[in-house]
């Protein structure tokens, strides 16, 4: 081998060192140490506790270290070697050796010269890992490109299917809830120009009294990836629509795949016959509504009690006009239970009519979109009241909900005392009303003597600064 430079840095004092020096290179900064005289013969090998070696390396000694690497890899131990002789140190390179198993174990060696006439030291790191996560790199990039040619097509299927679909087609942003595309179909169905859809809140398509609905659905699809399905009003003509939602991912993006179709004759007509079993086993008042309180259909016993013109009048009405907000809650109760059953609801009729309605509600399961049955009693007794102690008893639930304002300004023992002062009130009411005004009656039923009935009502019915106040009209 070729003699160092003069000038050069010169270790020859470590040379008798080389054994010791590489047992500490590969305790301190590799995985592996070999000690190489002039002649390229491997004298000394050390290896490193962290990582395998590779198979075979404690009998590398007295080979050829060329002899111990793969083919293509034998002229960087040259290289490596004629360097270290020439400058007294190598530039790093990565060097192969095979294994029995017939998978090459990359290293990455550098060499330096202990003295002009000392051995070689050549120290490596196992480049296994990295090796294996580059492996892993190429494979994800390759998984990435058939992902995508994947996506490339079944885009182009997906689009030749939305343009013949018979169904009008919108793709939906779940963020604005805008219509990103639409097929010609829902440009038919909503008498819009393909343009104009473009660009439209998808909710614009629907009728008013639907929007909440259709706004539900968007968000459940939208938040459990699922499918859902429900049935609207269109806007414009009041055409019935199944809608359905169905999320899915473009790109980066979640997008919402709205599907509707206009109901035909014959959906309509299963529709008719849910609300015919259901009037044939009740002989009260019957509506069907969907979940939001909207009315779908209701009888005509329905239709005189909230003095409605006929059923065309009645359908898309809220029925919290008629009864409050509290019917909601019992809606939501039948829609968790499948049945719900509330009692003595206040009822103000379109035209200052005013009664208490017992309700019951059951969940229809058997239908597509969920919809709730109510029937409904008119109290008999509310015959016999007058128009101001029914008026009373319809205020109670917004008396005590306009309490609930008051949480935060008021302590909670001051909140209770209005409560029960309210509710007292109310439960004095009904009784006279139970009984037709009848005191002493009124005063047995709430275990209480009847001059304890006439000093409650006088409480009830006085004003805050302790003046006179009307009491109710009742006889006896």
């Amino acid at each position: 081998m070729n003699r160092r430079p003069v000038g050069a840095v010169d270790f020859a004092a470590l040379s008798r060192l080389a054994p010791e020096l590489a047992e500490t290179f590969v305790t301190l900064a590799s995985d592996i140490a070999l000690v190489i005289d002039d002649q390229g013969v491997i004298g000394t090998v050390a290896l490193g506790n962290g990582t395998p070696a590779a198979p075979g390396a404690g009998d590398w000694v007295g080979r050829a270290w060329a002899d111990t690497v793969t083919g293509e890899t034998r002229s960087k131990v040259e290289e490596l070697l004629r360097e270290a002789s020439t400058t007294g140190t190598s530039h790093r390179r990565e060097i192969n050796h095979p294994s029995p198993a017939g998978i090459d174990i990359p290293y990455s060696y550098a060499a330096v010269r202990l003295g002009a006439d000392g051995p070689v030291l050549a120290v490596g790191r196992d480049l296994r890992a990295i090796s294996g996560i580059q492996q892993q790199f190429v494979e994800a990039q390759q998984e990435i490109e058939r992902e995508y040619w994947k996506h490339r097509q079944a885009e182009a299927r997906y689009r030749v299917l939305f343009q013949v679909a018979t169904d009008a087609v919108l793709i939906v942003d779940t963020e604005t809830q805008r219509i990103l595309d639409g097929n010609r179909a829902a440009s038919e169905l909503f008498d819009i120009a393909p343009d104009r859809l473009l660009g439209m809140e998808a909710i614009a398509t629907i009728d008013r009294s639907s929007r909440p609905a259709v706004t539900e659905l968007l968000a459940t699809a939208r938040a459990t990836g699922m499918s859902a399905e429900i049935r609207a009003w269109l806007s414009g003509r009041r055409v019935s629509a199944r809608i359905s939602a169905t999320p899915f991912r473009s790109a980066d993006a979640m997008l919402l795949l709205l599907r509707v179709r206009a109901e035909t004759n014959e959906v309509a007509a299963d529709a008719d016959r849910t609300l015919i079993k259901l009037v044939e086993r009740t002989p009260d008042s019957v509506v069907v509504a969907d979940i939001s309180g909207r009315i779908l259909m209701a009888n005509h016993a329905f239709i005189e009690l909230g003095e409605f013109a006929d059923e065309a009048q009645a359908r898309g009405r809220q029925l919290g006009d008629l009864f409050g907000a509290g019917l909601l809650d019992l809606i939501s109760a039948a829609r968790n239970r499948g049945i719900a059953v509330k009692q003595a609801v206040p009822l103000c009729g379109l035209h200052g009519q005013e009664a208490l309605v017992d309700i019951s509600a059951a969940l229809l399961a058997d239908e597509d979109q969920e919809c709730v049955g109510l029937t409904m009693r008119v109290r008999a007794a509310d015959a016999q009241a007058t128009p101001g102690q029914s008026r009373k008893i319809a205020d109670l639930a917004s008396a005590i909900d306009a309490l609930a304002d008051q949480v935060g300004r008021k302590g909670l023992d001051e909140l209770l005392a209005q409560v029960r002062e309210q509710a007292e009130r109310y439960f004095v009411q009904a009784s006279l009303l139970i009984t037709e005004g009848d005191k002493r009656e009124a005063a047995r039923m709430l275990g209480l003597s009847t001059r304890e009935l006439d000093a409650r009502l006088r409480d009830l019915t006085a004003p805050p600064n302790g003046g006179p106040g009307p009491g109710p009209q009742a006889t006896g």
